[in-house]
């Protein structure tokens, strides 16, 4: 009976070439498109994670009595905190945390003019402001602690590349970095000399004109400042950089348990658009996927139907002989396993060469392989083959071989 079987499944195979070819054709050009999508999707959400990352500090943690009506002078002339607070959360090993910048900033007199100075960690605060790479800082990179990590480099286009953070390991205690409206209303220039409270600095950074607060800063490295003001020890915010999707699973809320006396915010417009264009590329996806599912299946029950049709007299002629409907159903069901297998390799194959090839050209991303979708694609290719030839494998189980004979 095994002998039996397995030489009738060949043998359809051997003299339905075309049907099979066609059921084959089906299942192979859905699952090159799932996979197609599904690897240019998963690039372009790292880009678009890498890209917003970029973005800069999107978490604030300031005083109590702070006020944030406005997320960028939150921290001017707001009330301190220890310094400390940053170990407090280093040592906590909260996951989502790529890098903290504690400041402290105070608005004091130059010359009867308003100006904010603002004490900084340099390798900490140029991480957190990636428009400041455009004033010839450099240095290394900065590691995302939750960053996608596949494709780092290809995913990125030249001019990304110039725009990554970098940072710097020293701002001397005599040396300041200073804004763009402070630079031209006290006309100074790199090499300057510029007077602050009692004391000189040397002007050895012009940062580039940002639209914010930050034009109306001068940046002094954070311990000059606290002694300078009379403040050691204490700073007036926290910036971090948190993971967006750290932030959607609740990182305010570990931060808050661990830093229960601040106030913690973020700016929700870089969060959001992260968050909602990753769920809008996962939403898209999966209506691709369904649609794909669907139209797969129905691709292979139209065929499986036509081949149970073809097949009554064959059939029925097996259950005359002693098959019973378990028989039936191996032959069908090990027929659909086949083409599942068959198709869900081929698409594989087909989807993957067509992402690496188009990928550049269409999308702009650099596609490299992704193994695990070819097991993906066999499940999901089986899966197919098996829910389109449920119904007309039923119905040719249950074929009944008297009316076949009075047929014949």
């Amino acid at each position: 009976m095994v002998f039996s079987f397995r030489t009738i499944i060949l043998r359809e195979i051997v003299q339905r070439k075309g049907r099979m070819i066609s059921g084959l054709m089906a299942i192979t050009l859905g699952i090159a498109v799932i996979v197609a999508i599904q690897s240019v999707t998963s690039v372009s959400r790292q880009v678009v994670a890498k890209k917003l990352d970029l973005l800069g500090a999107n978490i604030m943690v300031l005083p109590q009595g702070a006020t944030i009506d406005d997320y960028y002078t939150a921290d001017v002339d707001a009330p301190t905190f220890p310094e400390e607070y940053v170990e407090r959360i280093v040592t906590s090993m909260i996951p989502g945390v790529d890098n903290m910048s504690p400041k402290l900033s105070r608005r004091i007199k130059i010359d009867g003019s308003s100006v904010i100075l603002t004490g900084i960690l340099p390798m900490k605060e140029l991480a957190s402001k990636p428009i400041w790479q455009a004033s010839g800082l450099i240095g290394a990179e900065l590691e995302l602690a939750c960053a996608p990590s596949e494709n780092k480099e290809s995913s990125l286009t030249e001019a990304d590349l110039k725009a990554v953070r970098k940072i710097v390991d020293s701002l001397r205690n005599d040396e300041i970095w200073v804004g763009s409206s402070i630079a031209e209303r006290f006309n100074v220039k790199t090499g300057s000399i510029f007077p602050i409270e009692g004391q000189t600095f040397e002007v050895t950074h012009m940062l580039p004109e940002t639209g914010t607060i930050d034009d109306n800063r001068i940046f002094a490295h954070l311990h000059v400042v606290q002694k300078l003001l009379g403040i050691e020890g204490q700073v007036s915010n926290i910036e971090i950089m948190g993971c967006c999707s750290e932030i959607s699973d609740g990182l305010l809320g570990k931060l808050r348990n661990i830093l229960p006396d601040t106030r913690i915010t973020t700016i929700g417009h870089i969060v959001n658009t992260q968050l909602e264009t990753n769920r809008l590329m996962a939403k898209v996806a999966l209506v691709l996927l369904v649609i794909i599912i669907l139209v797969g299946s129905f691709s292979i029950g139209n065929y499986m139907w036509a081949n149970v049709e073809e097949r009554r007299k064959e059939i029925g002629t097996l259950i005359t002989i002693g098959w019973g409907r378990r028989h039936i159903y191996w032959m069908f069901f090990a027929k659909a396993v086949m083409l599942g297998l068959a198709g869900g390799i081929l698409g594989y194959l087909v989807g993957t060469s067509a992402a690496v090839i188009l990928g550049p050209y269409l999308a702009g991303l650099n596609i490299d392989p992704v193994l695990n979708y070819l097991w993906w694609s066999i499940l999901v290719a089986v899966m197919i083959a098996l829910a389109g030839s449920w119904y007309p494998i039923y119905r040719a189980a249950r074929i009944d071989p008297a009316i076949i004979m009075q047929e014949i």
